[in-house]
């Protein structure tokens, strides 16, 4: 009787060290893959701060391509524009053709579009070269969040999603630092560098477990999910509820007619766990826009000299801003590990608010000689305090909820959708801010953008659930029943409600 219980302990222990041996690798094959993501992350931040360096060289007198401030501003908030093609072309390639497949064809076009303006002559061919990297960058950026979202699991998840934020400051400040040793033409040369580099990571992907399940690939998703996530029982618990809701929709749509086939997708727009999503991402891309996640990246030098007085100091001033902001949103991607998504979203958020709404009324007064201009450091050190709160969690929470709050069934429109609403507002305040900055200053384009902060800060607030360690299936069951899944209480009331369209 003995020998048999020691053969079994001794068998115990061998799987749970096979399993250990699993289960180390798979956290370095998720990394491995969103390392792809990140690296084109970090081209497209290079790709926002470009015009920094851009726009001074063909405003400068000596310059080989001439443009007034109009075109500028265009060659600067063209990529905004370019994104929407990109985000619809994104959008329904990733649902016909996968998650793979789609982000290699979306990234070559930001390959060539920095050739072209590595040899531009005129600005068509920088307009151009632009309208490609945008294209890309809107293509990739709601694509790279879905695939962090579905490649990772629910405890690395929102650490990835904020990386991808860090990787973008990270790339601005690269732009900012080369653009003091390197012409803007050889910048484009090392911006092509990290796509390349993320290219190469993605060939080596598999496929998304949850494009798989809805093509009906049980056993392909099944692989490429253990692939990546291991065979721990919470891996296997996740993997069997999304087969479990995609066959219940498979199952839903082979009793369907044609016209009802066709009524399913036009009501699409109308369910809620489509609608509340896509209004959360409306506030969620006017809060990331106002509060200066990419046009200071574009007009940091010229924001920093008219704040200082002085042209000479403004690279050191945006390089340590440049420091910090990166700083902190790495900061960010380890806070969202211990604290709760709405704690920190909306502490740093209504923080950098009044610390923005300080630094307004302080330019306001020194505008007006009420305060003297002579303390420069007073007014950077408030900017330097804002950047850290509103990167925390201001700037990176938004960009993170791309990759969790959509269900399968709506990933590719619901990408469309937040896709033309970043697209938007990236345009409508990098043509607006050198405007604004012309018109009404530094404290005044920062306080116009601080007041849509404020009122959108508001609304996330009593329509943002809490998404820390939730999985994805129990993200989608929130926006249907509005709470999130109990297993012990919910599994009736949830199959009553699936009952009442059949006893009708």
């Amino acid at each position: 009787m003995v020998a048999p219980a020691v053969k079994q302990h001794t068998t115990f222990e061998n799987q749970a060290c096979k399993f250990s041996a699993r289960c180390l690798p798979s956290a370095f094959k998720q990394t491995w893959a969103v390392m792809g993501v990140l690296l084109n992350m970090l081209g497209q931040g290079m790709v926002l701060a470009f015009p920094s360096i851009l726009l001074p060289a063909l405003l400068a007198p000596d310059s080989k391509i001439k443009a007034d401030l109009d075109g500028a501003s265009w060659a600067a908030s063209c990529v905004a524009p370019a994104g929407i093609p990109g985000f619809f072309i994104s959008s329904f390639l990733m649902d016909r053709i996968g998650r793979k497949f789609t982000h290699i064809i979306v990234m070559i076009p930001s390959i060539v579009g920095w050739v072209f303006i590595y040899f531009a002559s005129n600005m068509s061919a920088l307009i151009i070269g632009r309208i490609l990297s945008g294209f890309t960058g809107a293509g990739t950026v709601i694509l790279g969040a879905v695939v962090i979202g579905e490649f990772s699991s629910p405890a690395n998840r929102g650490m990835f999603l904020n990386l991808k934020t860090t990787a973008v400051c990270l790339g601005n400040s690269m732009v900012h630092i080369l653009g003091n040793y390197l012409t803007w033409n050889q910048i484009a040369l090392v911006a092509m560098t990290p796509h390349l580099f993320a290219l190469l990571i993605i060939f080596t992907w598999p496929e998304s477990p949850a494009w798989l399940a809805s093509k009906k690939k049980f056993e392909a998703s099944e692989k490429s999910f253990y692939w990546l996530r291991g065979t721990s029982p919470e891996s296997r618990g996740e993997l069997e509820e999304l087969i479990r809701a995609q066959k219940e929709r498979d199952d839903q749509k082979k009793s369907m007619s044609i016209l009802e086939k066709c009524l399913e997708i036009v009501n699409k727009f109308t369910k809620k766990d489509f609608v509340k999503p896509s209004i959360i991402m409306l506030f969620a891309g006017i809060i990331l826009e106002a509060c200066g996640r990419h046009f200071f990246a574009a007009y940091a030098l010229q924001i920093i000299g008219e704040v200082t007085g002085s042209k000479t100091n403004s690279f050191y001033y945006t390089l340590a801003i440049d420091i910090i902001i990166t700083t902190s949103a790495a900061c960010s991607s380890v806070l969202v590990k211990v604290f709760k998504r709405r704690t920190l979203f909306f502490w740093s958020g209504f923080t950098a608010l009044f610390i923005l709404v300080c630094v307004c009324v302080y330019l306001f007064l020194s505008a007006l000689g009420i305060i003297s201009k002579d303390r420069p450091w007073i007014p950077i050190g408030l900017f330097v305090v804002y950047f850290i709160l509103s990167n925390l969690g201001c700037t990176a929470i938004p960009l993170a909820l791309l990759g969790e709050l959509y269900p399968l069934a709506h990933r590719g429109v619901g990408a469309a959708v937040s896709g033309i609403i970043l697209a938007l507002t990236l345009m409508v305040t990098m043509q607006v801010t050198p405007y604004l900055l012309a018109s009404v200053k530094v404290y005044g384009t920062f306080a116009t953008y601080g007041a849509a902060m404020g009122l959108c800060l508001v609304g996330m607030y009593y329509i943002l659930p809490e998404t820390k360690d939730r999985t994805l299936q129990e993200i989608e069951y929130y926006f249907n029943f509005g709470k999130f899944r109990d297993d012990k209480i919910d599994n009736d009331e949830e199959a009553k409600m699936k009952m009442i369209p059949h006893t009708n």
